[in-house]
């Protein structure tokens, strides 16, 4: 069905607590800073054994896992299971690219830097990400002070001359825009972070297909605790010094974390396929698209805020014409330049990040979406309560 009908879910018009809340000590602090993804408990809850793994004894006392990959730890099912799902939902090229497995996207952020930057410079190669950038970019790339990168920040006032790095997130964390390369450079080297290229948050338009692609099983499954991300990679060298990172900083990642990563993958893409079976994506687009209605509901009502608005797109996984519903509201204070918005809602007991860790400045915050229901309920009448312009003494 053509608009946003096909991607709506029954909601109700206004924010409600469930029954878990009446138990639920109100005068907690609502923490929404981090973006765990616990909302995804209730999916694989229903699923039960399907996604149980068993380990012998004698399982994963190697080292080495795969004999023929470049990624000598990387686990053959992980890949194989990494690949498929990608075929089945449309959003990457694998064909070509090779599979580098690690602890979550954020070592891979690191592993990444390392393999782009170039040796043989006197000076740090200039690492840049275009505002509102992931927060955790600048700590990333400074945190042990390497004479290989160093943070330069804004992209879109980036003007020197040279060999930079430039992060593109897509969707962007935090305030879920599909997002180009902003350096007008030729000697670039692009990292793509492609954390949150699921159909879940955004609407599948084509499939991704850069030299370095950076992906995560925790905003993509859920499991975030599992820690494992992956990166598809066409330059050989580049895979090779990235391989080698993880070898020196962990020797690897956990076999019993790829091979349940693996299994939950498998899974996924089983129910993609099979049309009698609860599709994981369509069940977590349903659960975005009614949390989106509800807080636009409250905004709107409430008058002191505004949201980023996305256009309509049609999406190739659902067949369907979709707006996006980013894992992440980015909240902006309609007030002036000096209005606080994080210390506004921590006042009302909800913690958020600040826009000035995103290089942006304090009328904005980021706002998980993704927490279990009884949290993002209460977070909803909290903010139905604050006293603003429409509905004031």
């Amino acid at each position: 069905m053509y608009g946003t009908d096909g991607c709506l879910v029954e909601c109700s018009s206004v924010p409600c607590a469930t029954p878990e809340n009446d138990t639920k000590d109100t005068s907690t602090t609502i923490n929404l800073d981090h973006g765990d993804p616990t909302m995804y408990e209730s999916y694989w809850r229903k699923m039960e054994n399907k996604c149980d793994i068993t380990f012998n004894g004698d399982d994963s006392l190697s080292y080495f896992a795969n004999g023929k990959s470049l990624c000598w730890f990387l686990e053959s099912k992980l890949e194989e299971q990494i690949k498929r799902l990608h075929n089945v939902v449309g959003n990457a090229i694998v064909d070509d690219h090779y599979t580098i497995v690690g602890t979550g996207s954020s070592q891979l952020m690191q592993a990444a830097l390392y393999a782009l930057s170039p040796i043989d410079q006197l000076e740090p190669i200039n690492v840049v990400s275009a505002t509102p950038f992931y927060s955790a970019y600048p700590e990333v790339t400074d945190f042990v002070r390497s004479g290989l990168h160093k943070w330069a920040g804004d992209a879109r006032t980036y003007e020197k001359k040279g060999v930079y790095i430039e992060f593109i997130t897509s969707p962007n964390n935090p305030d879920g825009v599909i997002r180009e390369p902003v350096v007008n450079g030729d000697q670039g080297k692009l990292i793509y972070d492609l954390a949150y290229y699921w159909p879940q948050y955004t609407a599948i338009t084509s499939p991704a297909n850069h030299n370095v692609m950076l992906f995560t099983i925790s905003k993509c499954t859920g499991h975030a605790g599992s820690r494992i991300g992956w990166a598809l990679v066409k330059d050989k060298e580049v895979a090779r010094k990235m391989t080698k990172f993880m070898e020196i900083s962990t020797i690897g990642v956990s076999k019993e974390a790829q091979l349940r990563a693996a299994k939950i993958l498998e899974v996924i893409s089983e129910r993609c396929l099979d049309p009698n079976m609860e599709n994981f994506f369509e069940y977590s687009q349903s659960l975005m698209t009614d949390r989106w209605q509800r807080l636009r509901q409250v905004v709107m009502a409430n008058g002191l805020f505004f949201l980023q608005k996305y256009p309509l797109e049609y999406c190739l996984f659902t067949k369907d014409f979709c707006e996006s519903h980013p894992a992440f509201a980015w909240l902006i204070c309609k007030g002036g330049e000096e209005e606080d918005c994080e210390k506004l809602l921590k006042e009302h007991k909800i913690h958020t990040r600040s826009g000035r860790r995103f290089g942006s400045d304090s009328r904005s915050v980021r706002i998980s979406m993704l927490s279990r229901d009884e949290d993002f309920n209460i977070f909803l009448q909290r903010l139905m309560a604050i006293q603003g312009p429409t509905n004031g003494n």
